[in-house]
């Protein structure tokens, strides 16, 4: 019980801590607008607030905890104790473990002081280019993604995301397949052939995956007409209507929301799966399988490997972020919104009402970069010809086939005149697509609860060992016994 009322002290902390920022984020968006426009004339205020607030504050920050997050929850999993030996010594924490976190500052300092070596034949230029290349697509992907609606404060608009261009989802195809420049050139500029090739491997299952990854999206885009994630007619705003609204009670509303899993799960597996695969982290982790072949990052050292391994847990935040904004609704519950906007004290003061949702964001998000990492500890490493397979013989042809299904069920649905119509007056008019979606996640629960052929009558031989053991002869009177395999 005591353990239980620590974590669920630290949960309430952490939720606390979110809530918090969000409401300063909020705050200081809304502070910058007012400030360069009665100031200077110019908008953009906000857009820098969000860059300082949710991107330096919160993507990095989740990312360097989960560089301690996954080592703890690797050893709970595997029943270990995990990093504990950094102390601080000072009075009262000579004797603490702090929960690992000195971990995370010795790793810092680590690698800041660290020798920054370089290969004597390498080309210079493009060597030191390499790991900046592999650490800023990923962390410019979060610009687009909304992280709270888009609420009045101080009488100006604040948009809870850094951009909201027309482009939208665009933007996240052409910044994601930039990463696959770092990773050749930090193969090909250490002029070290092991090093090529890792980066050869790394390259090839990247560009594999970038098709997968760019059908799998193109049904939420159908269903919701639109490529934006942030803004009111965004995919995160328009999840939250409902599907089917039920008999409001006390005011409280309640219903099957429009969220993108319901809508298109195939969509959301093929996009976690490519897009776990661009990440390049296990079972997708062959480019840098010590086992078969040596990292295209054999050659850094020091902060250069630093930005190469904080840039594969910047991914892992911007996966899950994006996930949640396209996928699981956003910013929003999967219910009582609208009695939440009700509120006397939200009307009253919009931003409170924007930390709540931005919690409720930054909750899933947390929750979604678990999943990934309990992926990671779970799963062996696929050899080259499974990621290859997976991706060319499996994915794609599910996306083609995800595509077509899609669109003939909304076109069937859609009514005449849709195109004049609102997205959001459109969203009672996907329940078909719905119900298909229901069908689809059936399916792969029974499928996945099926025990397979002949597993059943294995278990039942003595779990797979076979009949030749019990049929065995037995030893003469003066023969040595066979020890048992078991």
């Amino acid at each position: 019980m005591q353990r239980i009322g620590v974590v669920g002290f630290i949960c309430g902390l952490i939720v606390s801590a979110i809530f918090g920022a969000m409401a300063a984020a909020y705050g200081l968006a809304g502070f910058l607008e007012k400030t360069l426009v009665e100031k200077l004339g110019i908008q953009g205020g906000a857009g820098i607030g969000n860059m300082l607030i949710l991107m330096l504050v919160f993507v990095m920050v989740i990312a360097t905890l989960l560089t301690l997050a996954e080592r703890k929850w690797s050893a709970l999993m595997q029943d270990r104790i995990g990093p504990n030996r950094a102390r601080i010594n000072l009075p009262g924490l000579r004797d603490q473990s702090l929960a690992g976190l000195p971990h995370i500052a010795t790793d810092v300092i680590k690698m800041l002081t660290k020798e920054d070596f370089q290969p004597k034949a390498a080309n210079k230029f493009l060597f030191n280019l390499a790991p900046m290349l592999a650490f800023a697509p990923a962390f410019a992907l979060f610009a687009i993604v909304p992280a709270g609606p888009t609420l009045p404060v101080l009488g100006y608009q604040v948009q809870m995301s850094v951009a909201n261009p027309d482009f939208g989802l665009l933007y996240i195809f052409a910044i994601a397949s930039l990463a696959v420049y770092g990773t050749s050139l930090a193969g090909w500029a250490s002029n070290n052939k092991f090093a090529l090739l890792g980066g050869v491997r790394a390259s090839s299952q990247m560009i594999s995956y970038e098709v997968a990854l760019g059908l799998s999206l193109v049904g939420m885009m159908l269903a919701f007409s639109t490529v934006q994630l942030a803004g009111p007619t965004g995919m995160s705003e328009l999840q939250g209507g409902y599907l089917w609204r039920f008999t409001e009670v006390g005011g409280f509303d309640v219903g099957i929301p429009a969220w993108g899993f319901l809508l298109q799960p195939l969509g959301f597996v093929l996009f976690f799966a490519a897009s776990f695969a661009e990440t390049k982290r296990a079972p997708f982790d062959v480019p840098e399988g010590e086992s078969e072949i040596i990292g295209y990052f054999v050659e850094y050292s020091g902060m250069k490997f630093g930005l190469f391994m904080i840039a594969e847990f910047v991914e892992v935040v911007v996966l899950a972020g994006v996930i949640v904004a396209i996928f699981f609704g956003g910013y929003y519950l999967p219910f009582g919104n609208e009695w939440l906007k009700a509120q006397t004290v939200f009307v009253e003061q919009p931003w409170l009402l924007g930390a709540v949702f931005g919690t409720v964001f930054w909750v899933k998000v947390v929750l979604l970069c678990y999943v990934q990492l309990a992926i990671r500890w779970t799963f062996p490493r696929f050899r080259y010809d499974q990621i290859q397979t997976l991706g060319w013989k499996i994915l794609l042809p599910v996306g083609l086939l995800n595509v077509f299904v899609t669109g003939a069920v909304i076109l069937w649905a859609l009514p005449e005149g849709a195109a004049t119509l609102p997205a959001a007056a459109l969203i009672p008019f996907l329940q078909p697509l719905a119900i298909v979606g229901l069908v689809e996640i059936a399916v792969v629960v029974a499928l996945t609860l099926t025990p397979r052929e002949g597993a059943e009558s294995a278990h039942a031989d003595g779990h797979g060992h076979g009949h030749t053991d019990t049929h065995a002869p037995a030893p003469s009177h003066g023969a040595t016994p066979v020890a048992s395999s078991h």
